[in-house]
């Protein structure tokens, strides 16, 4: 909700998209004072997808941003000798199948609609650190994040002609709901200094840096990633 919250105090209009009806989001989004409308489904369904974009352009007109933030952990922790084709699919589906094709109905639509600004559109995917960082006892979050990273490639490449930008954000360690389970083992990392910023990062950390990315003063410029991750990704000897 932060990424939501943040948009709409920049001014943006808000469609988000939840599996389930949550009053606490709407309590959240009321507060930015942005007019908004909160779609229910599931993103690995097609069907869903087609339907928040058609709510989208219902209520709005058209679509000017895309934050694909949809993303789910295994069912359960499991060696890589172990992990089940099960559990693979589903992370796969949500993670990277739905970022893919999400972005493809999305960027469809942006090419077909007049300029406002300086470019027709810019899309966020918010992938992870391990997209580069082995896990190996959920490989199948790891691939589906790497697989997110090629996606942004790809789509920064092809959808540049079109004026379209496309970037990623590679949160680290961040407290949320996936994260609670593992609480003690980060606490220990950060206390064995491990990450050069010793902190959870927040959602609004996250948030702060799509901000910047869907700004009018970031145009020249595609295809990049930037960590949020208290600097876990530098290589220190």
């Amino acid at each position: 909700m932060a990424i939501s919250q943040r948009l709409g105090l920049d001014g943006y209009n808000l469609v988000v998209f939840s599996r389930k009806e949550n009053s606490e989001c709407r309590e959240v989004l009321d507060r930015t004072k942005a007019p908004y409308i909160c779609v229910q489904g599931n993103i690995a369904n097609r069907e869903d997808r087609s339907n928040l974009l058609a709510k989208a352009i219902e209520e709005f007109g058209r679509v000017d941003v895309l934050v694909n933030n949809a993303g789910i952990a295994p069912p359960e922790r499991n060696d890589i000798l172990n992990m089940t084709e099960e559990s693979y699919d589903i992370v796969m589906n949500t993670n990277t199948k739905s970022t893919m094709f999400m972005t493809q109905i999305v960027a469809n639509q942006m090419i077909g609609q007049p300029s406002r600004f300086i470019r027709k559109g810019t899309i966020i995917n918010i992938s992870s650190c391990s997209a580069v960082v082995s896990s190996p006892n959920r490989a199948e979050y790891c691939i589906s994040k790497a697989g997110v990273s090629m996606l942004t490639t790809v789509y920064a490449d092809r959808l540049a002609r079109e004026g379209i930008l496309v970037h990623e954000v590679r949160p680290g360690v961040i407290r949320t709901d996936m994260t609670s389970a593992v609480t003690d083992k980060y606490d220990n990392m950060f206390k064995e200094g491990r990450f050069p910023i010793a902190r959870w990062g927040t959602p609004e950390d996250v948030a702060h840096v799509v901000s910047f990315l869907v700004s009018e003063g970031f145009g020249y410029s595609t295809g990049n990633y930037i960590d949020v991750d208290g600097g876990f990704h530098i290589k220190s000897l």
